[in-house]
């Protein structure tokens, strides 16, 4: 079958129309007005089109509250947790004096947390690396207002950019889950969690594999632990995980 373009269907279709009619010069204008408007259609270009061309131009634009309300289900990058998802930037500012720190112990380079966090490609898979978390998991909530719920020796780093949180707090967990990029460097990062874990009466180890760093302690029945991992524009990544308190 021989393939007939609308540029030359069209016209003909006109022609054989105005030739039935008889001389109707107002069908014949309208169908030309019709035959030119589907023509510049058929042209494919956004200056045919004012509505196209504004669409094609415009700015994607993302609703930032609903960056926080992925499901527990929702799979992500390889490697690494939500923080991934935030474009790259200049790193937040970082207003914490390294004076008024202290240095965390080195790190020792047995890390199985380390390697057991690339695998999870979610806040709850994350959590559930720690067996105290898996009665807590199936109860976990995605809100932002759950980085603002966390024990006060491990709210986000100041100034730092929230990525996602997510908790629980049904009886007997207190689970609390936060993601967040952070302007310190890692070892800031973590000489910033060790001094407060410490002061708020928590044992602190410290452990790396590669790049990223965990520091990781208990108090009682609460725990908590972080991965914090050096971004390339500056600035780190941290996924912090804590447990009553």
């Amino acid at each position: 079958m021989i393939a007939v373009s609308p540029r030359i269907l069209i016209p003909l279709v006109c022609l054989l129309l105005a030739a039935c009619g008889g001389g109707a010069s107002d069908d014949d204008a309208q169908l030309n007005a019709l035959d030119n408007e589907l023509a510049a259609m058929n042209d494919g270009s956004p200056a045919r089109d004012p509505q196209l061309r504004e669409a094609l131009a415009g700015q994607i634009m993302v609703d930032p509250g609903l960056t926080q309300s992925a499901n527990a289900n929702a799979v992500r990058p390889p490697n690494r947790l939500v923080t991934d998802q935030l474009p790259a930037m200049p790193p937040p500012a970082d207003p914490v004096d390294a004076r008024t720190l202290k240095a965390a112990p080195a790190p020792t380079r047995d890390c199985p947390e380390c390697r057991a966090s690339t695998k999870a490609y979610t806040l709850a898979a994350l959590a559930g690396q720690q067996a105290r978390n898996a009665g807590c998991l199936s109860g976990l909530r995605y809100a932002a207002g759950w980085a603002g719920r966390l024990p006060g020796a491990f709210a986000p780093y100041p100034g730092s950019r929230l990525a996602e949180a997510a908790g629980n707090d049904a009886p007997g967990c207190g689970l609390r889950i936060v993601s967040f990029r952070a302007g310190g460097g890692v070892g800031k990062v973590v000489d910033y969690y060790y001094t407060r874990a410490v002061q708020a009466g928590y044992t602190a180890e410290h452990k790396m594999d590669g790049t990223q760093h965990v520091l990781g302690g208990t108090r009682g029945e609460a725990a908590y632990i972080l991965y914090a991992t050096p971004r390339a524009e500056g600035g780190s990544d941290v996924d912090l995980v804590v447990k009553g308190g």
